[in-house]
């Protein structure tokens, strides 16, 4: 919804997420150098609700609240790629959204609340470099609460074939886009 459609809640507060957490069991790091501005990819990796037009694997992403940051509380379902054959994901997060201050670099801050990857955090951080900005998204956690194999499908699985697999095709593709609208080819 747009901010001026009557039928729009008002924008909450941003969500305060924290640092994203270290020392989980499962970590997946998709990291790139973009040959274009912080500024460029940050707008494009922060405007999520752009994705399904933009990247080919996205289903739907659908904001059911908003904060003024730019986050909020996001549904999000993207396709795994196998071949020819899709899996489908799906998810809910909480999204926070930082800008860059002479302090910090700008990031983006997710929390999955919902989906089989509840309790995943996500953080993308964006930094310049003299060719263009790093782009970095680390996933971490713990697990689903399957007793038994909970960590060893999230470390064998579902972190380096799923998670790596989506974060990686959206990091190339927003990349691809941000240095094709740079003017790099």
């Amino acid at each position: 919804m747009r901010a001026s459609d009557p039928m729009a809640a008002p924008y909450g507060e941003p969500i305060d997420l924290g640092p994203l957490p270290v020392g989980r069991p499962m970590t997946t790091v998709d990291e790139a150098l973009v040959r274009s501005s912080v500024q460029r990819i940050f707008d494009l990796a922060r405007r999520v609700e752009e994705w399904p037009a933009l990247l080919p694997h996205y289903r739907r992403v659908k904001f059911r609240e908003r904060a003024r940051d730019g986050g909020g509380l996001v549904e999000m379902a993207a396709d795994r790629p196998f071949g020819v054959l899709r899996w489908p994901t799906w998810w809910l997060s909480r999204m926070r959204v930082r800008e860059a201050s002479p302090d910090s670099a700008p990031s983006i801050r997710f929390r999955h609340v919902g989906g089989i990857t509840t309790g995943m955090d996500v953080e993308w951080s964006f930094t310049a470099t003299p060719l263009g900005t790093q782009v970095r998204i680390v996933h971490v956690w713990d697990g689903p609460r399957w007793p038994l194999i909970g960590v060893h499908a999230a470390t064998t699985v579902i972190g380096p074939v799923f998670v790596h697999g989506i974060a990686s095709r959206t990091l190339s593709g927003l990349a691809r886009i941000a240095e094709r609208e740079s003017g790099v080819t």
